[in-house]
C-alpha cells in the first residue's frame, strides 16, 4: 500500500492543482506557429466612396482633364483647402452627365454644352458655370494622305479625308469630344464609312495611341494631344475653325433631387472652380512643361 502511494500521490497532486485552476503550461514555440494560432480575421473590405458621405465626394468628369494632368494640380489644392477627398471618376463627358442624371456623383466637370443644358433644364444639376475653354483640333500622319494639313475649315478637312478613305479613329464613347465630331460629320452631310472608320471606345490618350499606331487622322482637344506629344507622331494639322472651340462647365448634381448626394461639397467644388485663385492656375497650367497655356480661364 505504502508503495502504491509513493507513486500515485505526485499524481494526484497534479490533478487537483490543474483541475482547481492552477496555471496552464505556457504553449510551445510548435503551438505558437500554427495556422490557428496565427490566424487573425482578414481586414474588412472598404467600401467604394459614396456620395454623401463625410468628408469625401464624387467627381464625375471627363477623360481629358486627367489626361492633360489638370486634375493632377488643381485636385490637391481643393482637398487642401476644403479638406474633402475626391474619387474622381474619369470617363467620357456624356458617361460623367449620365452618372450625375443617377445621382451617382456629388459634381461634374465636363464638355459637352448641348448635352449639358439638357440636365440643366431638368434641374438634374444645378451651379452651373461655365470655367475655361480651349480648342479641339485634328491631327494626322505626316504623309497626310487626304491632304488637309494647314485648313481652317474643318468640314472640308473632313470631307478630304473621307474622299481619300484615309484611316480615321473615332472615340466612339459618347464623349464631349465624340459630341462634337459626330455633329461635324453630320454638318459636313458625311456617313463615315466602316472601312476607314476606327473605333477605339475609349479616352482620348488611348485613342491618340491608336491612331498613331494605325496612321490614322483623329480629332482631340488641344491639352490631351500636347501632354501625350512625346510618345507621338501625329501632327496638328487643322486647327482654328470657331466649329472646334472647347468649352467646359462645372455643376452641382442638384441635391433638393438626389438626397444622397453631398450638396456641401458638390458646392464646395463649384465654388473653388470659380476662385480666381484657382482660373490662375488653370491659366497657368501647361506653360512651363508645354510652351503654352492648355486651358484659357471663362471666369472674369
Amino acid at each position: 500500500m505504502q508503495k502504491w502511494f509513493k507513486f500515485a500521490a505526485p499524481l494526484l497532486a497534479a490533478v487537483l492543482l490543474f483541475g482547481c485552476g492552477g496555471s496552464q503550461p505556457a504553449a510551445t514555440p510548435a503551438q505558437e506557429s500554427t495556422p490557428a494560432a496565427q490566424s487573425a480575421p482578414a481586414p474588412a473590405k472598404q467600401p467604394d466612396l459614396v456620395p454623401g458621405s463625410k468628408g469625401e465626394m464624387i467627381l464625375a468628369t471627363t477623360t481629358s482633364t486627367q489626361d492633360s494632368g489638370l486634375l493632377g494640380v488643381i485636385i490637391p489644392l481643393f482637398e487642401k483647402q476644403t479638406g474633402y477627398k475626391v474619387k474622381i471618376v474619369a470617363v467620357g463627358s456624356g458617361q460623367a452627365l449620365a452618372m450625375g442624371e443617377k445621382g451617382e456623383a456629388d459634381a461634374i466637370l465636363s464638355h459637352a454644352p448641348a448635352a449639358e443644358q439638357k440636365l440643366v433644364d431638368a434641374g438634374t444639376v444645378t451651379n452651373y458655370k461655365q470655367i475655361m475653354h480651349n480648342d479641339f483640333i485634328i491631327v494626322g500622319p505626316a504623309a497626310d494622305p487626304a491632304k488637309i494639313k494647314g485648313m481652317t475649315d474643318s468640314l472640308a478637312a473632313l470631307k478630304a479625308i473621307a474622299a481619300a478613305k484615309a484611316p480615321f479613329v473615332t472615340r466612339g464613347d459618347n464623349s464631349g469630344t465624340d459630341q462634337l465630331e459626330k455633329s461635324l460629320w453630320k454638318q459636313a452631310s458625311i456617313t463615315p464609312d466602316t472601312a476607314w472608320y476606327i473605333t477605339s471606345g475609349t479616352g482620348m490618350g488611348k485613342t491618340l495611341s491608336l491612331a498613331d499606331e494605325k496612321n490614322a487622322y483623329t480629332i482631340t482637344d488641344r491639352a490631351t494631344y500636347l501632354a501625350q506629344q512625346k510618345n507621338l507622331s501625329l501632327q496638328i494639322l487643322v486647327q482654328g475653325d470657331k466649329p472646334l472651340l472647347n468649352i467646359y462647365h462645372v455643376m452641382q448634381v442638384n441635391p433638393a433631387k438626389f438626397q444622397k448626394v453631398n450638396a456641401a461639397a458638390g458646392e464646395a467644388f463649384v465654388n473653388f472652380m470659380v476662385n480666381a485663385e484657382t482660373q490662375k492656375v488653370i491659366s497657368e497650367f501647361g506653360k512651363e512643361k508645354y510652351g503654352q497655356q492648355l486651358f484659357f480661364s471663362d471666369v472674369k
